[in-house]
């Protein structure tokens, strides 16, 4: 991995569970290492740290769904035996946008209904372009750092090295996705159309936001995410 810092900057929504303090924390500590470890080139926004004006559900869903919107890129998290019905939303509103995407799945419990070597999560979120997958055993990973230390174990050293390693492969995978072609093109607006549905089709409360699509398109054009 390059060490030197990026002089582009993509934003990343990270999506993903975010219900007890497990969710919490791990989303949060594996963010900070994303971030540090790109060396700039990645900046990711947890929806579990963004600032809510009203407790009411549907300024958190129009919150949610704009930052989708406006983000280079997402990490979509799917681990559980069933994925997080939100988690699963807010994936199928980027690929309506091409935004590029990651999915990462650690749990090592088989789901969904595809046979053997296909992916453990139901199929409807499947096949999609434009997404790569990290799929790893987290206790086969976590167990590894952990014999790995000598003399007395060390919870936080194990921690450590275990995020490294989750962030890197990650960030391996946010390399790849980033150079595959677009689907989406600024052509005769199309672009535009696209955006300006995103913000129409989920109704009452997305379009209070003041977002500037004109920037927005440019600069994901400028950075080769929309052709």
């Amino acid at each position: 991995m390059n060490l030197e810092v990026s002089s582009t900057t993509y934003t990343i929504y990270f999506a993903g569970a975010l219900f007890d303090h497990k969710d919490l924390t791990g989303n949060a500590i594996l963010v900070s290492y994303i971030n540090e470890l790109s060396c700039g080139k990645y900046l990711c926004i947890l929806p579990q740290d963004l600032e809510q004006a009203t407790n009411r559900a549907n300024d958190i869903r129009a919150q949610d769904l704009r930052y989708v919107l406006e983000c280079d890129l997402a990490i979509f998290n799917f681990d559980g035996a069933e994925l997080d019905s939100g988690t699963v939303v807010e994936f199928i509103n980027a690929k309506s946008l091409d935004i590029p995407c990651v999915v990462i799945r650690s749990d090592f419990r088989q789901g969904g209904e595809q046979a053997r070597g296909g992916d453990r999560w139901n199929l409807m979120a499947s096949f999609y372009p434009r997404t790569r997958k990290l799929e790893f055993n987290a206790m086969e990973w976590y167990q590894k750092e952990l014999t790995s230390l000598s003399g007395e174990q060390d919870v936080f050293e194990t921690a450590d090295r275990f995020y490294k390693k989750i962030a890197n492969a990650l960030i391996n995978e946010l390399d790849a996705v980033i150079e595959e072609a677009p689907l989406l093109s600024t052509d005769k607006g199309q672009a535009s159309s696209v955006y300006e549905w995103a913000l129409s089709f989920p109704g009452s409360g997305v379009r209070k936001s003041e977002l500037n699509l004109n920037d927005i398109i440019k600069s994901k054009r400028e950075k080769g995410l929309i052709g």
